[in-house]
């Protein structure tokens, strides 16, 4: 790892840049970069860029390392990035975050669908990272989607860094290629992950916003197979569910018609739950004859449930929520920076206007730096555990470590 000097500043600056041509996109980044940090340094670089630059990733790696010569280059390409408060879909752009933390330590790796299938435990994982246990605090991770088993790596991360939040997502571009191209340093990649450790005075205060609203009463789900789930306290629980929908206001029934999903407790232990302890997966299909539902997860008996609504007022609703909890939970600790990765079904197509995400964010954190992406699935821990969603904003915001290793959930 790279222990970095506790003397110099805090930096971070985050810039944006649109054009045709990728040296103009480049230039008017990296000049506001520059323009930001004064003359000081950074550590590492975030940078995202369109996939209509896909023919000349090569030469913008080399453009940025040569006018932002971090430690670490780390990022991939996206179906649109973002950067401060702004998401530029549907026409060619990069952005960039450039952060210098001291007293922090990066170590990056490249990571292929052979080394998950060969890493052994967590001590093979530590070898093929190089970063040792209790040495990361938070993973970036970014992922091809066409040659990565996303879930398999995280579950591999997580297991072999237990209780340390990963945020990141699986690579996006142009659909039809069936193509993503991820960054690391001076190398443009076309499978695997880059996987970005943080350790020392450093970690991440996250925000997970999965883009709904819960309905009715949360229960307790007391039988269960595979994923089915076949009684809820008790009772039938498609019968459960007709009557949470049935007792709606008609605005909120109206709402809930092909928007209904299942929101699972992941810590049982929590005396109270709010937004933010529900993982939330698809209600697949109901079984009336059977009295039970289907969902996209592997629920248990004892586990609590509850039924949410996802649409835009429900993303919009819940984003806004998630993001006043966190700004009220750090108190004085102002984060240094932020990276943002969005489902690429959200965006224009779910709120009508552009920018959404990413202005909620600067609405709450003022002028965070900021920069990020347009996911195929976004990574972000629920709880004590790592998952990979869908139509979900995963917020990392960098924030200096707690003494006590305690952070705001």
């Amino acid at each position: 790892m790279n222990e970095l000097e506790p003397a110099r500043p805090v930096r971070a600056a985050a810039a944006i840049g649109r054009g045709a041509v990728w040296e103009d996109a480049a230039a008017a980044a990296l000049s506001s970069i520059a323009r930001q940090l004064d003359g000081g340094e950074a550590d590492v670089a975030f940078l995202f860029a369109s996939s209509e630059y896909l023919r000349d990733f090569p030469a913008l790696l080399a453009r940025v390392r040569g006018a932002l010569p971090t430690r670490v280059l780390a990022g991939c390409s996206g179906q649109a990035v973002i950067g401060g408060g702004r998401e530029l879909e549907g026409e060619p752009a990069v952005a960039l975050l450039a952060v210098s933390l001291p007293g922090a330590s990066w170590h990056a790796a490249w990571i292929t669908q052979s080394d998950l299938e060969l890493a052994r435990g967590a001590a093979g994982w530590h070898e093929r990272t190089g970063v040792p246990a209790g040495q990361a605090r938070a993973w970036f991770l970014f992922a091809d989607p066409f040659s990565v088993d996303g879930d398999a790596l995280l579950e591999a991360i997580s297991g072999a860094y237990p209780g340390v939040p990963v945020v990141g997502g699986l690579a996006s571009g142009d659909y039809r290629l069936q193509r993503t191209q991820l960054f690391l340093n001076d190398r443009v990649y076309e499978r695997g992950a880059v996987a970005l450790a943080l350790g020392g005075a450093y970690t991440l205060r996250t925000v997970v916003s999965q883009g709904c609203t819960p309905i009715g009463e949360p229960w307790i789900i007391t039988a269960a197979a595979g994923q089915i789930v076949e009684a809820i306290a008790g009772r039938p629980a498609y019968k459960v569910l007709l009557e949470t929908v049935t007792a709606l206001p008609p605005e909120v029934r109206a709402r809930a018609r092909g928007n209904l999903f299942v929101g699972l407790v992941v810590d049982e232990r929590r005396e109270t739950l709010r937004r933010g302890d529900f993982l939330i997966r698809n209600l697949i299909g109901v079984d009336p004859d059977r009295g039970a539902i289907v969902v996209g997860a592997q629920p248990r008996a004892g586990q609590t449930l509850q039924f949410q609504i996802r649409d835009r007022a429900a993303a919009d609703e819940d984003l806004a929520a998630l993001l006043d909890g966190a700004h009220s939970g750090l108190g004085s600790a102002a984060p240094v920076a932020g990276l943002l990765c969005v489902c690429n079904g959200r965006g224009a197509g779910l709120f009508g206007s552009p920018d959404h995400d990413a202005a909620a964010v600067a609405g709450r954190f003022g002028s965070l730096p900021l920069a990020g992406f347009f996911c195929n699935g976004e990574f972000g821990p629920v709880g004590p555990r790592n998952f990979v969603h869908g139509y979900t904003a995963s917020l990392a915001l960098i924030v200096p470590d707690a003494p006590d290793g305690i952070h705001p959930s």
